[in-house]
């Protein structure tokens, strides 16, 4: 009964608070850095880096290296397709909410490719974590109503300068505040990368696992959230959809 009054009070889901942006950071600081050291030297959680090769192989007349680009970039956009169609038009399925098999779904994802020996060619590890990596952060977009990426941390770099700069000019409590939930994604970010570079030379393509541990976490948060005090709320809508 306190969790439910405390939910009715704030006015967020569960999906929403914090605390669980802060986990889904960790496990794709995982990711990133499991894909860069592991799985072929790239980063799979945002795009940018490949659109930027895209354009610099159509500069350089590699029109075939440039196809190559497509693949994860088709990969991305397929993600955010299906984050977007499949919750319509109610955003949960049978007992739990779409957030919540998202985050099982991921997990299942991360558990399979812990299996996939190092001899396959990377692009296949690495099209499935772009797939993830856009559904999830097409998926959760505010925490506690902050806009928020899980996956990157380009923004959450802009929000802290914002956030210092309005405690200096404008004494803004608040505003600096939230600058510093901006920092705690950044730092669950690198914690997650650290811990990836760690156990990645004792457990190799099997490293992914350590991302189990967050999405474990969140899985059970979340779903015990639907099972009770926020059953009643399946059809409401996270903030930011």
């Amino acid at each position: 009964m306190t969790l439910k009054l405390r939910h009715d009070s704030s006015g967020y889901l569960t999906c929403e608070h914090v605390s669980v942006f802060y986990l889904l950071m960790l496990n794709s600081g995982i990711m990133g850095a499991y894909t860069y050291v592991v799985r072929g030297g790239v980063f799979c959680n945002a795009q940018t880096a490949n659109f930027l090769m895209l354009g610099i192989s159509l500069g350089e007349g590699n029109f075939k290296h440039a196809l190559f680009y497509f693949i994860p970039i088709s990969a991305y956009v397929l993600g955010a397709i299906a984050s977007e169609i499949l919750p319509t038009p109610i955003k949960h399925y049978g007992l739990f909410r779409w957030d919540t098999w998202l985050v099982g779904f991921e997990a299942l994802i991360l558990f399979i490719i812990g299996f996939i020996p190092t001899t396959v060619p990377d692009p296949v590890v690495q099209v499935a974590v772009n797939f993830i990596a856009s559904m999830q952060y097409n998926t959760f977009r505010q925490a506690e109503g902050i806009p928020m990426a899980t996956t990157f941390c380009t923004n959450h770099i802009r929000q802290v300068g914002i956030g210092v700069a309005k405690l200096v000019r404008k004494h803004d409590q608040k505003g600096f505040h939230r600058g510093m939930e901006h920092l705690g994604m950044i730092v669950c970010f690198c914690v997650g990368a650290f811990l990836l570079s760690v156990f990645c030379k004792f457990m190799n393509e099997k490293s992914i696992w350590i991302a189990l541990v967050p999405l474990l976490i969140l899985f059970y948060r979340l779903a015990h959230a639907d099972l009770t005090w926020e059953h009643d709320l399946l059809n409401k809508k996270p903030a930011g959809h």
